[in-house]
This record gives structure tokens, C-alpha cells and sequence, in this order.
């Protein structure tokens, strides 16, 4: 695919994308289409059809088409909306970092358009890169400066170079719906069902103690997302005495607004394994 849109543009690999899709909605197993028949029921309060996997299936596909060109800086026919803008411009005018709290949802590549959105920040993701495939190879191949954008967590040095990052008026960016091994969960409503979402995303995030933003790069159409940007807190405050509690509470708030997001975007939120449990 890679080849072909590079090689032969954006439409012909969009035209392409069509069978793909098709052949890995028809041969992807049968739990991987239950998981997501769940979540779409609940997002769309309904139950879920074939056109909705379809949707879900070719939304995923459209933005790792978009990748290719996003990362290769081939940009000029996209066009993006941005929402909630001003938050980042205010704390970048305060000279003042933040923390931005992400999903498993639309397209990452899209968010740090907002570089050349009228925000000129710099963005870098704190994220695990142990299980890194192939596809990441891939997309590094593409782009030599998407490597220099993560900060691997795991290292001594990962949290002193997000910290010189939010010294610096940047942004540093946490995907805070999905746990490594070994990740404490903490359970919380989310879509109407009780869910497990991971602690230690918000865990780093009251550590790094920087106001905290939402962000969403939503795919709504052939070369159209919107940027979606909106304030989640001041700081994230895990007092000693309270910490459990303040824990959930903070990861519930996510949740919600999580929840609030699928549904407004069903098709945007990439879940293909049973996230609320094989019996739930």
C-alpha cells in the first residue's frame, strides 16, 4: 500500500483501500469482530451491523492510509479543523507546557498537525516502543523525525526528558485508554458498562504536574479530520492520604469523556479485543 500511494497517489490508493478493507473485515477472526460488534453496540446504543464494521474497519485503514502521507509531509490537499485551539495558545503564550491525555482514537500523525495550525508546539508522546511492529518501522522509515517525537518509557531518563519538554512550553502526550503487562487497572464506567482502564497514564501525568488537555484527531472523511482540543485540569492531584480514590476519580472523568467522544465519533475509537472482558 505504501508503494502504490506513493507511487501512484492518494486516489488510486484510496480506490485500493476499498477491496483491502474488505478482505480483512471478511478474514479477521471471529472474536476480533464480536470485540468490535460490542463496542459499536454501545457507542451507537444499537446493535451493530455489517455496514458499521465496515465503517469501523475502513476508518482505521483511511488513517493508516493518511499516514503515509502525513508523515512523508505530503499535507497540501488535507484539510483539518481545529477545536479548542486556544487552550494551547494560551499556555503556550504563558510559556507554560502541557500534558495531553489521548485515545487509542483517529489519527496521532493529525494531531501534531497542529504545529502548522497557528500553535507552533513542540509534541512528543511518552509511550512504551518494547512491542513496536513492523507498521512502526515502517512509518519511521517514512518520516526520520517520528522516532525523535516518542520518549520511551521504561528508561531512568524518560520522565527528566518529558519534563524538559513541558519546560519548554511544549506538549507531551499520554494514550491513556490501553495498559502494557503488568499495568494496574482500575474499573470504571465507560459506554454504560463497568471497563478496566490503565492507572499509570495518570499516574504519569499527576507526576509531570502540568495542566492537563483532551486530544482527539478525528477522521470525518476522505483527507478531513478534526483537531479536538479541551481542557481535563488544572493538574492531576493523587494526595497521599486519598490516593485510590483520586485515582478513580480521575480516570472516571476520562472515561466519561471518552464515552462522550465514541459516541460523537463511533467509528474513530479502534478497539478489536473484548476491552470490557470476554464475558461483559
Amino acid at each position: 500500500m505504501v508503494r502504490i500511494a506513493l507511487g501512484l497517489g492518494w486516489r488510486t490508493a484510496h480506490v485500493v483501500l476499498h477491496p483491502v478493507t474488505l478482505f480483512y473485515l471478511l478474514t479477521s477472526p471471529r472474536a476480533q469482530k464480536r470485540a468490535a460488534r460490542q463496542y459499536l453496540a454501545r457507542a451507537l446504543g444499537r446493535a451493530a451491523t455489517w455496514r458499521d464494521l465496515w465503517r469501523l474497519y475502513f476508518c482505521f485503514a483511511s488513517t493508516m492510509l493518511d499516514r503515509v502521507f502525513l508523515l512523508t509531509g505530503r499535507s497540501a490537499r488535507y484539510q483539518v479543523e481545529v477545536t479548542g485551539l486556544e487552550t494551547l495558545r494560551a499556555a503556550a503564550a504563558r510559556g507554560q507546557g502541557l500534558v495531553l491525555l489521548g485515545a487509542h482514537m483517529g489519527s496521532f500523525e493529525a494531531l501534531r498537525a497542529v504545529g502548522g495550525a497557528g500553535a507552533p508546539v513542540e509534541v512528543r508522546m511518552l509511550m512504551h516502543t518494547a512491542n513496536a511492529g513492523a507498521a512502526d518501522a515502517l512509518f519511521d522509515s517514512l518520516d526520520p523525525t517520528r522516532r525523535a517525537a516518542v520518549i520511551a518509557l521504561g528508561r531512568p531518563e524518560a520522565m527528566l526528558e518529558a519534563r524538559e519538554v513541558l519546560d519548554r512550553a511544549g506538549v507531551v502526550g499520554l494514550l491513556a485508554d490501553r495498559a502494557v503487562r503488568g499495568d494496574r487497572m482500575v474499573q470504571v464506567d465507560f459506554l454504560g458498562h463497568r471497563a478496566p482502564f490503565p492507572g499509570g497514564p495518570m499516574t504519569l501525568a499527576a507526576i509531570l504536574r502540568a495542566p492537563v488537555v483532551l486530544g482527539f484527531g478525528l477522521w470525518v472523511g476522505p483527507r478531513r479530520y478534526v483537531l479536538r482540543f479541551e481542557d481535563f485540569a488544572p493538574a492531576i492531584d493523587l494526595p497521599r492520604a486519598e490516593r485510590e480514590a483520586a485515582l478513580h476519580g480521575w480516570i472516571a472523568r476520562y472515561a466519561d469523556r471518552l464515552s462522550a467522544v465514541c459516541r460523537a465519533h463511533p467509528y474513530n475509537w479502534f478497539n478489536f479485543y473484548p476491552f470490557w472482558g470476554d464475558g461483559a
